[in-house]
């Protein structure tokens, strides 16, 4: 009997999505099928899986321990989040040559279906990195007697999501900084920055709103810039190594001597990236926002405001919090902010309440008979007098407007 051969061995995924791209996060179910297809009847041990996830660093320095001698130092780690296998067809022995126990496979195309959950506990992203990287994989090993092993290996991505409409990631980020140019005994005038932005999560696809004023009390021509960075760091033998990439960036106009510029909502547009990865021991992929001015032959100006690149996109009632809590949490005069619309004043109190509802409101109700005898009589009529009460009145214009006040010095021009 001639034996058939192996014509192809493919692993596919039941994917959740309609992008058919296999993607899944802690917990979730991962589902699919190994498909093999023969020419002709083959035997076989056993057909399996062995699912896998890890992250792993791994980079190199040269030392030198002496006048003429010089070595390499290895830095590597690895941290095990999925390790899980399975046995489609046979047995678990298949490392020798017996034909006990053989299964026989006919000529055509067969499928297995495999499935396995993903732990509860917390996963790192999947990420690939200068010096490290988070992979999940499914790996399928075809074993008969007197043959090579037949193995097939397919990776899937996984998302620890992060979910931006959190507090902490609506919050706004601001800040201040200024700087006095010196040359020789001659000294400049100030170079100040201010910059905020809306919330500290975003998500790619999104454009951030940079709001900033720049003044230039110095003698030299300067251009404000802002820039998206992305910093990875990589863990091992209590030593880091670090990268930092540039994600994208936008130029201001020029800025002469005696001149300011604001920006009113600059937008700066986050490229397809990975999400933020906070929670791995070995591996952390940060964000930061750049505001800065670019001073010709001195160090730049510069602030940080720090990103979180999440999963889970801004939900409606969560950019309204946001803008809310952006007007009202911090003072930002010198930015000379205003809503972006004018409020709706709330309709009339006798479109809401008819005199026949308020009167009717206060006659006694048998239903709330227990209750009234249980409070005193002067507190029970407040209360039921207070639910109808009309609400203050409305108006668009403050009656009392604070008066900004601005104690800087000016910038004289020049």
């Amino acid at each position: 009997m001639v034996l058939g051969k192996v014509k192809s061995l493919t692993i596919s995924f039941d994917c959740l999505n309609d992008s058919n791209v296999p993607v899944y996060s802690s917990g979730d179910t991962v589902s699919g099928r190994v498909t093999l297809e023969v020419t002709g009847e083959i035997r076989v041990k056993s057909l399996k899986i062995h699912a896998r996830g890890h992250a792993k660093v791994r980079w190199t320095e040269s030392r030198n321990a002496g006048s003429n001698t010089a070595y390499t130092q290895n830095y590597t780690e690895e941290v095990e989040y999925l390790n899980h296998k399975d046995i489609l067809i046979g047995h678990e022995r298949d490392d020798d040559n017996s034909e006990e126990g053989l299964h026989t496979i006919h000529a055509g195309r067969h499928e297995y279906a495999f499935s396995f959950e993903l732990p509860q506990t917390p996963l790192a992203t999947s990420f690939e990195g200068r010096h490290g990287s988070v992979r999940y994989w499914v790996k399928a090993e075809l074993h008969r007697p007197w043959f090579l092993p037949v193995k097939l290996k397919k990776e899937f991505t996984v998302f620890e999501h992060i979910d931006i409409n959190t507090p902490s990631l609506l919050s706004p980020q601001a800040g201040t900084k200024e700087k006095t140019l010196c040359c020789w005994f001659c000294t400049s005038g100030p170079i100040s920055l201010s910059a905020k932005i809306e919330r500290k999560g975003y998500t790619p696809g999104e454009s951030i709103q940079i709001f900033a004023e720049i003044e230039n009390c110095s003698s030299r021509v300067v251009v404000p810039k802002a820039a998206i960075y992305q910093t990875q760091a990589f863990y091992a033998k209590g030593k880091m190594k670090e990268v930092k990439q540039l994600v994208a960036n936008l130029r201001g106009e020029s800025l002469s001597s005696g001149k300011t510029e604001t920006w009113n909502g600059k937008q700066l547009k986050i490229p397809p990236v990975s999400p933020s990865i906070l929670d791995c021991s070995i591996i952390r992929v940060e964000y930061s926002l750049m505001v800065y001015v670019d001073i010709p032959g001195a160090m730049d100006l510069f602030l940080n405001l720090p990103l979180v690149i999440g999963t889970i996109p801004l939900h409606p009632f969560g950019s309204r919090t946001s803008s809310v809590s952006s007007q009202c949490s911090m003072n930002m005069n010198w930015l000379g902010l205003t809503l972006p619309e004018r409020p709706e004043a709330p309709p009339s109190y006798a479109e809401v309440v008819t005199e026949e509802q308020r009167q009717s409101s206060l006659a006694p109700m048998g239903a709330c008979d227990d209750f009234e005898r249980a409070l005193p009589g002067p507190l029970f009529a407040y209360i039921q007098e207070f639910r109808f009460l009309p609400p203050p009145l409305y108006s668009e214009i403050d009656p009392n407007p604070d008066q900004p006040t601005d104690d800087r010095p000016s910038c004289p021009s020049r």
